[in-house]
């Protein structure tokens, strides 16, 4: 099994025949991703290069294809019509690639389409290796196993997968929850969701400053998920006090949101925190031999 998405998963793209949506949805076609289509209004009836149809509408893509994931290429300014014309045709899962998405915008849309899980804004997206992938994910990196791997960041994901891989430990998905304040789904979802996928063995949580997912997600670890294996590290914790991240969401206001904050609790919650990424394998695998997990 897997969370969020498998081989079985029908995916259209929205925004397929811009650049960024074009390109990505070769990608994800090579890795073998079911792309059923995509949507751009004013295109309708036309194909792609790579001879999917594009349809006007996600209810006429729904229609005609029985899609049930959308992957979302569209300017920040119409990512809320996106989402919600998404909801309103029946479409499961969202994953909303991108950044700059109005903070309000998201707070409307998440608090409005309950039922539809939306991974993002501002997220690489999702894998499931050796089944699917939707998003911006390097596939290469990745290898099919029983590690559930969650981030906020797009490029410390692929760090650490690359990482895992290189050290045999497979994964079962990948989650890039999306470095924004709002963002669709959590930590604490995703941890939900492993906790019950029959693949998933082990956790890597990878987090960063601002905000309080991570402690949210130590406190859901100690009342629910003590017996799994699970490592977790937090980056930015050397930024200077004051300094702006790329992430809109590694925001610090007084103590609340820092590193220090952050390991404490996944500490107290039995959760090693790896002090730089490439400690993860090494302390993953400790893990794995204290609880007996094979």
């Amino acid at each position: 099994m897997s969370i969020f998405l498998d081989k079985n998963s029908k995916v259209i793209v929205q925004g397929i025949t811009g650049a960024e949506g074009s390109y990505h949805t070769g990608r994800m076609l090579d890795y073998g991703t079911q792309i059923v289509g995509g949507v751009t209004p004013g295109k309708g009836g036309q194909t792609t290069g790579r001879g999917l149809p594009v349809f006007d509408t996600v209810k006429q893509a729904v229609e005609a294809t029985g899609a049930t994931h959308t992957c979302i290429f569209v300017p920040p300014p119409f990512v809320a019509d996106a989402l919600f014309e998404a909801y309103e045709a029946g479409i499961g899962m969202a994953v909303c690639i991108t950044e700059g998405v109005p903070v309000h915008d998201v707070l409307r849309v998440v608090g409005a389409t309950a039922g539809m899980r939306i991974i993002g804004p501002n997220c690489p997206g999702l894998i499931s290796p050796g089944k699917a992938s939707v998003g911006i994910m390097p596939g290469h990196v990745f290898q099919e196993g029983s590690v559930g791997v969650m981030s906020r960041s797009g490029t410390l994901t692929y760090e650490v997968v690359d990482l895992l891989t290189r050290a045999g430990m497979g994964q079962s998905t990948c989650v890039g929850v999306g470095g924004d304040p709002i963002i669709g789904t959590t930590f604490v979802d995703c941890l939900r969701e492993f906790a019950n996928d029959s693949q998933t063995k082990a956790l890597v949580l990878c987090g960063e400053i601002g905000g309080s997912d991570e402690e949210e997600a130590a406190a859901f670890i100690a009342a629910h998920l003590a017996a799994m294996p699970i490592v977790a590290f937090i980056g930015g914790r050397n930024a200077p006090p004051g300094k702006s991240l790329g992430h809109a969401g590694a925001i610090i206001s007084g103590a609340f949101g820092t590193p220090q904050s952050k390991i404490a609790a996944f500490q107290e919650a039995g959760v090693p925190v790896a002090d730089r990424p490439s400690e993860i394998p090494r302390l993953l695998a400790q893990r794995l031999r204290e609880t007996g997990v094979d």
